[in-house]
């Protein structure tokens, strides 16, 4: 099955402590769950394991599920669900089926 939301998809929160705010996907994990840019930001602490690196607390991006965000349309600018298209193409000469993924609302093409 094709992924519905992949890495630098643009993605809006729409659950949590962080509902409203826009980011980034840098990473898609394992278990349904994305890391966003600027989203769910937790305080870590962290040792020094060489010489020279400090130890101190950091504020890192921490995983959020897939199902608590939704995909921006490009055209709209709006939060919209994800539809996945077949679309047929000729490479080669040779007709080719392709899944696309396309955005509910206005119906254009996501990169």
């Amino acid at each position: 099955m094709a992924a519905k939301i992949k890495s630098g998809d643009l993605v809006k929160v729409i659950r949590g402590k962080d509902r409203g705010k826009e980011g980034t996907v840098k990473q898609v994990l394992k278990d349904d769950r994305l890391i966003v840019e600027g989203v769910q930001i937790v305080k870590k602490h962290v040792r020094a394991t060489q010489q020279g690196q400090q130890a101190g607390i950091v504020a890192v991006e921490a995983p959020i599920h897939r199902s608590n965000v939704m995909v921006i349309d490009p055209e709209t600018k709006q939060p919209t669900r994800v539809r996945i298209v077949e679309k047929e193409e000729a490479r080669d000469g040779k007709v080719k089926t392709v899944r696309v993924r396309v955005a509910k609302k206005s119906g254009k093409e996501l990169a």
